[in-house]
């Protein structure tokens, strides 16, 4: 009784004790926020509850089926989401891991040996030892308290590196929709592009077979149809290479949605949409609002716990062992009373001396927490920065965006007077190629700024988070938790 008195004590001692966890609670620093954005003033719009980006499917925004058509297929067949899905399940693993080691392991070893001892060996006087068998069904048990708090710390740092690994996932699906989204306007500013030169070619084809006609008629001369031939051609060069640029785009798109780029055919569909009015919160609230910062947050959580963990491995460590079952040298009843054998005790383990190696063990985790720390800082940095380029990148662009519309105007003007003096016989058709070039050049960088809008419209929202929030926002893991 005196002995089970003092075994039912050392789990209560345990119990006593649980709450003595070592090493530093999680306390997530500082960051450098501030207040408000420099690049909204006065051009974006706080955003409010009800007219945050929707979660998940952000892309409803710009209001075009052929993308949300293809979103959808990323999300299910895009290879790099799935290995980041992977990784999350390797996480997840590990934490249930972690978290076992709360529960005693039980083990089983049945053996059955026959063995014979040396033949000059006396085990009596006049007798030899004989040849036998031996039958054992062991149970052996092992149940480590957790005095100190190693296998908490432990614990945590697998829960904290789970939600990593979750919202490592949610960054590389927001990177591969935002990307999805930015190769599908550029291929539609593409397409536009090659509607505008192939309006051109045919006008020029006309104005080729004009000249000619008119330098058989002796009005020009053979200049001014080499000229308006190599206007046709060299704008026809510009749509071959064009070509090449639309198949490359076509081809992206295929590889993420997973599909071979010989499979894939994207229509035609030139560039038209306008960008939309996104909302723009507070800097504050980034913090909460990108997967990205919240998988720094994270791991400097996880590398927190292993601080405890490292610490922990100054104290001792208490298992308690049992073990039970039967031993026999026959199977006729082996399950009697007799071959019982049991044992049960606790055992204490302590490290007397190890060189240094506990207190290498704790500097090399203080140092690993220090560096993510910095990380962190950095990555919200990061997305501060990203968000104020993509602000002040879209602002400027429509600006530049209205001042080319106003040197299209002017252009295809000059071009509409280069032709009448033509005509008139008052110029060559130098000037007319002159105009219709500048023309050109002008148009298409209208097109090319009409995309570079769309796509920094995708970049904005990729900036911003894409709707996503973090769900483990609030208050952080700690040993009381």
């Amino acid at each position: 009784m005196k002995r089970l008195a003092l075994f039912a004590s050392v789990p209560a001692l345990a119990a006593l004790l649980a709450g003595c966890a070592v090493g530093p609670d999680y306390r997530r620093p500082d960051a450098p926020v501030p207040d408000a954005w420099k690049e909204a003033a006065g051009k974006w719009k706080t955003a409010e509850p009800k007219d945050q980006l929707s979660r998940g499917q952000w892309w409803d925004v710009f209001q075009d089926p052929g993308l949300a058509a293809l979103e959808e297929q990323l999300d299910v067949s895009n290879q790099s989401i799935a290995q980041a899905e992977a990784q999350f399940r390797a996480a997840a693993a590990i934490s249930r891991g972690a978290r076992a080691a709360f529960l005693p392991s039980v083990t089983t070893s049945p053996s059955a040996i026959r063995s014979q001892g040396a033949q000059g060996r006396v085990s009596t006087p006049g007798t030899t030892s004989p040849t036998g068998n031996t039958y054992q069904l062991p149970v052996d048990a092992s149940w480590e308290l957790d005095l100190f708090g190693r296998i908490r710390r432990n614990l945590e740092a697998g829960l904290a590196g789970e939600q990593a690994a979750g919202a490592q996932l949610e960054a590389v699906r927001l990177a591969m929709q935002a990307q999805l989204a930015s190769v599908w306007f550029t291929l539609q500013g593409v397409d536009a592009q090659q509607q505008l030169l192939a309006t051109n070619v045919a006008g020029y084809e006309k104005a080729l077979d004009l000249t000619t006609n008119r330098y058989k008629q002796g009005v020009v001369s053979g200049v001014d149809v080499a000229q308006a031939k190599t206007q046709l051609e060299s704008t026809r060069a510009q749509l071959t290479e064009l070509g090449i640029t639309r198949a490359q785009q076509e081809h992206a798109l295929a590889v993420l949605i997973g599909k071979a780029p010989s499979t894939v055919t994207i229509p035609s569909a030139p560039l038209s949409a306008k960008p939309p009015e996104i909302p723009v919160g507070l800097p504050s609230g980034l913090v909460e609002l990108r997967p990205d910062v919240a998988v720094a947050e994270r791991r400097m959580a996880a590398a927190n716990a292993q601080i405890g963990v490292a610490k922990a491995a100054y104290f001792p460590t208490l298992t308690l062992s049992g073990s039970a079952g039967y031993q026999s040298s026959a199977l006729t009843d082996f399950f009697s009373l007799p071959n019982r054998f049991w044992s049960l005790g606790p055992a204490f383990l302590a490290t007397l001396f190890d060189g240094g190696r506990r207190k290498a063990a704790t500097d090399q985790a203080i140092a690993n927490y220090d560096a993510t720390v910095a990380s962190y800082r950095a990555t919200v940095l990061g997305a501060l920065q990203d968000v104020e380029d993509n602000l002040v990148a879209l602002r400027l662009l429509e600006v530049e965006a209205a001042q080319q519309a106003e040197a299209v105007t002017a252009a295809e003007r000059a071009l509409a007077i280069a032709k009448n003096r033509y005509d008139v016989g008052i110029t060559t058709y130098l000037e007319v190629v002159t105009a219709q070039s500048i023309a050109l050049g002008a148009e298409r960088t209208a097109l090319d700024l009409a995309t570079r809008r769309m796509t920094g419209s995708v970049n904005l929202v990729r900036a911003l988070g894409g709707g996503w929030k973090n769900p483990d926002a609030g208050p952080p893991l700690s040993a009381g938790r």
